[in-house]
């Protein structure tokens, strides 16, 4: 369906899998020595490199039902999808009605333990990701080859990502690096500030020398500068130490010097043509014949879709899994009913399913209860297309309007080399894109900021931290539906900012500890 871009979605049939849950012990991607290779494959170290971005959008290289990881659902084990079920589900704006085991505690928010699968899932899946860059960067110092600075530094970031997503969820680790890689003794245990530390070095390390510009999905300058400014952003909460100028530094680089812009056509950025999107920074690729997975957009598509209340070919859908709904807390922000919503001339407001759903979310397990968010489809922002079992919409992971949000954000904080007057502006390009309306200096608060955050980015694997940074997400001075297991909403303790280490990483590597409360 897509055209002029690298399919990174590659599969490479040197890879090996294995399971993950012990961190050192990943079978590695390169059988061969890199100079065997380029002399059978000139191609191959791109190829290669190709794997490693899979490895954030497929579960496997096999199709579908293959797994990196051991997972007894191959969906589950997928990155996009783990990032959506600890980000937004845990969150304020969107629930899921399955009750699989361990699926109820995350969307409760509630009764979360060491045991639950999903944060093994988690772990394994980013502990799959760093040993595979780590054999990768050492076979590549054997030999020359073309662009090589070029496909270091990529590399380097893909393994950075995986740490910091460590970071965020679960708050410590251990420290695998190429310059360990293979060694027999069980590392010890990383801090969260020795884990930002060496994120933070890498990442400086490599953005003078990667490339500006790059095939669509692969990653550049500007990529590893949102990157910095999301570590920074959320320093204090990883460090104790805020950094907020230091974000404004890389945010001002992103919307400055990138040469992205907001798309004119909001509903593009969450269809099937999204690889056209001048606002996107950067994506996860997803197809829907060459590199199926139930675990990339297909879950968000899909998910949100049920052939009881909905016609799902309107979304270019063969199926409707019947599992995830907005709350209130989400489609609230534009309205007080289905008829506000309706009224809003915010498009943001459209893009819930109504007919047949109760406003209110008396029950996260019925499936009427709420409204599924109609934000991704896999039709073309034309509304054509023929409906597939898989999405081929890519998922806009760094976008343009997150920026700008982090600007203002970073403005009201007061950081360096911000103006409340570009805040303003920025602010009022995001909403005046969807048609809302613009706001004043005197309504551009911190507040508006995490409610705009939420319009703007739910259900893009944000709402989480967000929280967590603004201080919302424990604690009782905020409450959503079902937080803490209750219908509206209780007290959560402030060990929930983390997640329980899983009980297989604590067996596999006894160096480590697990989080408080766990």
């Amino acid at each position: 369906m897509k055209k002029n871009r690298i399919l990174i979605l590659l599969c490479v049939i040197l890879l090996g899998i294995n399971s993950c849950s012990d961190d050192l012990e990943t079978a590695p991607i390169v059988e061969l020595s890199l100079e065997e290779l380029l002399a059978s494959d000139p191609n191959a170290v791109e190829g290669l490199v190709s794997r490693l971005y899979a490895s954030f959008a497929l579960t496997g290289p096999s199709g579908p039902a293959s797994s990196d990881i051991v997972s007894p659902d191959a969906g589950e084990g997928a990155f996009l999808r783990a990032i959506i079920n600890l980000q937004d589900f845990t969150a304020d704006g969107m629930k899921n009605r399955w009750g699989d085991d361990g699926l109820d505690q995350l969307t409760t928010t509630s009764n979360w333990d060491r045991n639950n699968k999903f944060f093994r899932l988690f772990y394994d899946r980013a502990y799959f990701t760093i040993p595979q860059c780590n054999n990768f960067l050492q076979v590549l110092q054997t030999a020359d080859f073309p662009d090589e600075e070029n496909i270091v530094a990529e590399t380097r970031f893909l393994r950075a990502l995986a740490y910091y997503n460590i970071i965020d969820v679960f708050g410590k680790g251990v420290l695998a690096t190429d310059e360990n890689f293979g060694q027999s003794e069980l590392l010890p245990e990383s801090s969260r500030q020795e884990l930002f530390d060496y994120v933070e070095s890498e990442l400086l390390a490599i953005e003078p020398v990667i490339r500006t510009t790059s095939n669509y999905g692969r990653a550049n300058r500007y990529v590893v500068d949102m990157l910095l400014t999301k570590l920074y952003l959320n320093a204090e909460v990883y460090t104790g130490t805020p950094r907020w100028d230091d974000a404004a530094i890389y945010v001002n680089k992103v919307i400055n010097e990138g040469g992205y812009s907001l798309d004119d056509n909001f509903i593009r950025l969450f269809s099937a043509d999204n690889d056209a999107s001048p606002e996107i920074i950067f994506p996860l690729i997803a197809e829907s014949l060459t590199s199926q997975s139930f675990g990339n957009t297909t879950y968000l598509v899909n998910g949100n879709l049920s052939a009881d209340t909905m016609p799902l070919s309107q979304f270019g859908a063969a199926q409707g899994w019947t599992g995830h709904r907005a709350t209130e807390a989400w489609y609230g922000l534009f309205g007080n009913s289905a008829a506000e919503l309706e009224a809003s001339n915010d498009m943001r407001a459209s893009l819930f399913w109504t007919d047949g759903h109760n406003y209110t979310m008396t029950d996260y397990r019925t499936w009427t209860d709420g409204f599924p968010s109609i934000k991704f489809r896999n039709t073309f922002s034309d509304g054509s297309g023929n409906p597939v079992d898989f999405s081929a919409t890519d998922f806009p992971f760094y976008r343009l309007a997150d920026a700008y949000l982090i600007y203002a954000e970073l403005a009201l904080r007061g950081a360096a080399n911000t103006t409340m007057a570009d805040a303003l502006s920025y602010v009022n390009q995001v909403r005046t894109r969807s048609f809302a309306d613009p706001i004043g200096m005197g309504e551009l608060t911190l507040d508006l900021i995490i409610d705009e955050r939420g319009r703007e980015l739910n259900l893009e694997g944000h709402r989480r931290s967000d929280l967590i940074r603004f201080n919302m997400f424990t604690g009782g001075s905020y409450l959503w539906p079902w937080k803490g297991g209750s219908p509206n909403g209780t007290a959560i303790s402030d060990d929930y900012k983390l997640f329980p280490i899983p009980v297989t990483a604590i067996q596999s590597n006894p160096n480590l500890t697990q989080n408080p409360g766990f």
